[in-house]
């Protein structure tokens, strides 16, 4: 168990949540204040790196809702902030390490298609790796995961399946698509996203990925949603910025909540899933 598990659970008197949920760029609304048991610093857990980019906080929250303990990532790093690819993996051994059965990776991401536009909400089904890193090169911690393990069902498609379903029972429009990496920070060339259009892509971003690859090495199921924010290079003439981007996501924050909000309340845990 890493130190940054210990500490918070000797903070929050070994209260064990049964969600995770990493908020990406702009997300910054999630619990309601009397719902927060407790908040913790990324600066006081040894292990975990700190974000260096606006729209990410770098605290954990533990709260309530409908009922269930969930704690929550304001933020997250990335490669292009200069961190090894390995110090990534930490925040999600910790998630594993204090309990959590399910993960919920948000990011802000460019759309690929035309039919998908800002504003819209994309649970993603499977990812492209085009970043160039991997955050378990180097020794294999075998108290998490095997040296290689299986990533043919990265996105859990059990609890996938209970998203879509409840976004259809709220009436929330979803689409379903491959979410494509690159390391960043400079935006993609229309060349380059030509080239994921052509491969099966469907949304682009410069996060989730390393995250996913670590959840599923230490069996912690996770799904993933993209918010839209803008197409991508060469789909419009519009220039892009990180500044739309959080622009953007601030609009649709209130979708994304709901759409979370609502799946936690309906979720069916399935210990067996894993191995269905």
């Amino acid at each position: 168990m890493l130190e940054s598990s210990k500490i918070f659970l000797n903070t929050t008197k070994n209260i064990q949540p049964e969600i995770a949920v990493i908020l990406g760029s702009g997300l910054t609304n999630f619990f309601d204040n009397e719902n927060i048991f407790y908040t913790i610093s990324y600066e006081n857990l040894p292990e975990f790196p700190q974000p260096t980019i606006k729209g990410h906080a770098g605290k954990l929250v533990l709260g309530n809702i409908h009922n269930h303990k969930v704690i929550c990532m304001y933020g997250r790093s990335h490669i292009y902030e200069g961190h090894s690819p390995p110090i990534l993996a930490n925040p999600i051994r910790v998630l594993k390490d204090i309990g959590c059965k399910l993960l919920i990776v948000t990011n802000a991401a460019g759309s690929l298609k035309q039919d998908m536009p800002p504003g819209s909400l994309m649970t993603i089904s499977d990812h492209i790796n085009w970043s160039g890193f991997n955050p378990l090169i180097g020794a294999n911690a075998e108290s998490y995961g095997p040296r290689f393990h299986d990533m043919s069902d990265a996105y859990h498609q059990f609890y996938r399946n209970q998203l879509i379903k409840i976004a259809s029972k709220n009436n929330q429009s979803l689409f379903e698509g491959v979410y494509c990496m690159y390391s960043g920070p400079n935006f993609e060339t229309p060349a380059e996203i030509k080239a994921l259009q052509v491969i099966g892509g469907s949304a682009v971003g410069m996060s989730t990925v390393p995250e996913v690859i670590v959840a599923n090495h230490c069996s912690l199921p996770v799904i993933g949603i993209s918010v839209i924010t803008n197409y991508a290079a060469g789909i419009s003439k519009t220039k892009l910025s990180h500044q739309e981007t959080l622009e953007q996501a601030s609009f649709a924050e209130d979708n994304v909540v709901n759409l979370l909000k609502n799946f936690i309340k309906d979720v069916n845990f399935d210990d067996t899933a894993r191995n269905n």
